[in-house]
């Protein structure tokens, strides 16, 4: 399991209730947002955090993604998809954070 990055774990001691809330909807609107399964929406997810260039939530994704039966090689298709829109250099951002997790 990687480690809490140190700017979330200092935003979770200052502002608990706010954390809590973020993560309240996000969970909300993971499980009860529309018809996508678990695999797809994480899927989803990792896209998204590779485009953003959120590498904790590359890797979190990815990981998440794995528990719901993704394989590596849906993992890495989803990945691939960032390269259009975003480019190489994002894409590979993204796999190499996957790839060393």
């Amino acid at each position: 399991m990687q480690d809490i990055p140190k700017p979330y774990a200092q935003f979770k001691d200052r502002f608990p209730e706010i954390l809590e809330k973020n993560e309240e909807l996000g969970r909300f609107i993971h499980e009860h947002g529309g018809p996508l399964d678990e695999k797809t929406r994480w899927l989803i997810k990792l896209g998204i955090s590779a485009a953003g260039r959120h590498q904790t939530g590359v890797a979190t994704h990815a990981k998440r993604a794995r528990e719901a039966g993704a394989t590596q090689e849906e993992i890495d298709h989803a990945l691939l998809l960032v390269i259009p829109t975003c480019g190489f250099p994002t894409f590979m951002e993204a796999y190499n954070q996957v790839k060393g997790a």
